[in-house]
């Protein structure tokens, strides 16, 4: 069973910085990408970034230029950097894992797997 373990989130004042970390295990295929998603109150929850294997990495609009994000294929660890962080970055912060595997009666598919959530406050 994958799980996925989060860390790094708190409390930090506008302008600070911040850098979460996830590990995965349990991992039995291959990882199409690593990425973060955050979901603020009452909003949906939005694409921060991701690393597609073998590809750059993709950032949301709002994070370009202060966030980076990082990873460690034989550890299966992903890393965001957050710089420059602003009130309106408050969130729960999720680590996903797209993994493709071949199961016993299911065959070929991918999975979307995340973690339990790591909330950021800014402050002004």
């Amino acid at each position: 069973q994958v799980q996925l373990v989060e860390s790094g989130g708190g409390l930090v004042q506008s302008g600070g910085s911040l850098r979460l970390s996830c590990t995965a295990s349990g991992i039995a295929g291959s990882v199409l990408s690593m990425g973060w998603f955050r979901q603020r109150p009452g909003k949906a929850r939005e694409l921060v970034a991701t690393i597609p294997a073998g590809a750059e990495p993709k950032y949301g609009e709002s994070v370009k230029d202060r966030f980076a994000i990082a990873k460690d294929d034989g550890k299966s660890t992903v890393w965001l950097q957050m710089n420059n962080l602003m009130p309106e970055d408050s969130a729960v912060y999720y680590c996903n894992f797209v993994v493709f595997a071949n199961t016993a009666g299911v065959g070929r598919r991918s999975y979307n797997h995340w973690g339990q959530g790591t909330q950021v406050t800014v402050s002004l």
